[in-house]
C-alpha cells in the first residue's frame, strides 16, 4: 500500500505519519513488551519472530501466548485469537466503502497493516468516503503514512524486545504504556451509551471470571458484550417503531 510512489510522495502521507506519531511511543512500548513476553514465556526466537511478522495483533498475541505455552488445544487458541480480533470484522465492514475501488493487492495490504489506532484516526479524518479519484488518492496516502509509522514502531520494538528479552525484565512495566494506548483507543470509540454499556458489561464479566482456565474469561466477556449490544439494539429498534406507529395514529 505505501510501497507505491504515488502514496509516499503525496502530502497526505506525511499528514498520516504526523497524526500517529504522538501514539508511536506507546505502540512501541506495547510491542516491546509483547516481544519480551514471548521469549520469557518459553517460545523460541524463530517462533517469536514469525508470530511478530505474521500476526501483527498485540491483543490476540498476548491472549494466545500463555495458551501456546501451556499446550492448550489448537481450537482454543484459534477461538481466543478469533474472538479477540472480532473488532476487525467491524472495521473491515466500515472501511469497505473507502477501499472497494482500490486494487485487490492494496486492499490486502491494508487489511494486514490497519490496526486500531490507524482505523480510528482514518475514520475521524475521513468521515464520508470520497467518490472523486483525487479524494480517494488522499485517503489512500493518508492511511499508508499512518500505517507505516504504526507498523514500523511495533515491529522494530517487538523485534528489539525479542533480541534483548533476557536483559529486559518484565518488572519494568513496559506494557503499561501500551495499556494506556489501548485505553485511549477504547475511550475514543466508546462515544455512545450503547458502546459504554458494552465496554462495562464485558469488563465486569472478564473480571468476575478471571480465574477461569485458558483465558476463557476473555471469550465470555466478548460474548457478553456482543449479546448485550444486540439485545439493546433490538429493544431500541422496537421502541422506535412503537413511537412511529403511535405518532402515525
Amino acid at each position: 500500500m505505501f510501497f507505491i510512489k504515488e502514496n509516499y510522495s503525496h502530502p497526505a502521507f506525511k499528514v498520516g505519519m504526523r497524526d500517529i506519531s504522538s501514539a508511536a511511543p506507546g505502540v512501541a512500548a506495547w510491542g516491546m513488551m509483547i516481544g519480551v513476553s514471548m521469549i520469557q514465556s518459553g517460545m523460541s526466537v524463530v517462533d517469536s519472530v514469525a508470530m511478530t511478522l505474521l500476526v501483527f495483533a498485540g491483543s490476540s498475541q498476548l491472549a494466545a501466548i500463555p495458551l501456546i505455552v501451556v499446550g492448550a488445544p489448537l481450537w482454543v487458541i484459534w477461538a481466543t485469537a478469533f474472538c479477540v480480533n472480532l473488532r476487525f470484522v467491524v472495521f473491515s465492514a466500515h472501511l469497505r466503502g473507502y477501499m472497494m475501488n482500490w486494487p485487490r493487492w492494496q486492499r490486502l495490504c491494508a487489511a494486514y497493516l490497519t490496526a486500531d489506532l490507524s482505523y480510528v484516526q482514518f475514520v475521524r479524518r475521513f468521515q464520508i468516503p470520497s467518490t472523486e479519484p483525487e479524494g480517494q488518492r488522499v485517503e489512500q496516502a493518508y492511511l499508508a503514512g499512518n500505517c507505516f509509522v504504526n507498523w514500523s514502531s511495533w515491529m522494530m520494538a517487538s523485534l528489539f524486545g525479542i533480541a534483548l528479552a533476557h536483559y529486559i525484565p518484565i518488572q519494568w512495566g513496559l506494557g503499561f504504556a501500551g495499556v494506556l494506548a489501548l485505553i485511549g483507543v477504547t475511550c475514543s470509540l466508546a462515544n455512545s451509551l450503547l458502546k459504554v454499556i458494552s465496554c462495562v458489561s464485558g469488563g465486569c464479566v472478564a473480571i468476575i471470571y478471571f480465574l477461569l482456565p485458558l483465558k476463557l474469561n476473555i471469550l465470555l466477556a466478548i460474548i457478553c458484550s456482543v449479546c448485550t449490544c444486540l439485545l439493546l439494539e433490538e429493544i431500541y429498534s422496537r421502541n422506535n417503531k412503537s413511537r412511529e406507529g403511535a405518532s402515525n395514529d
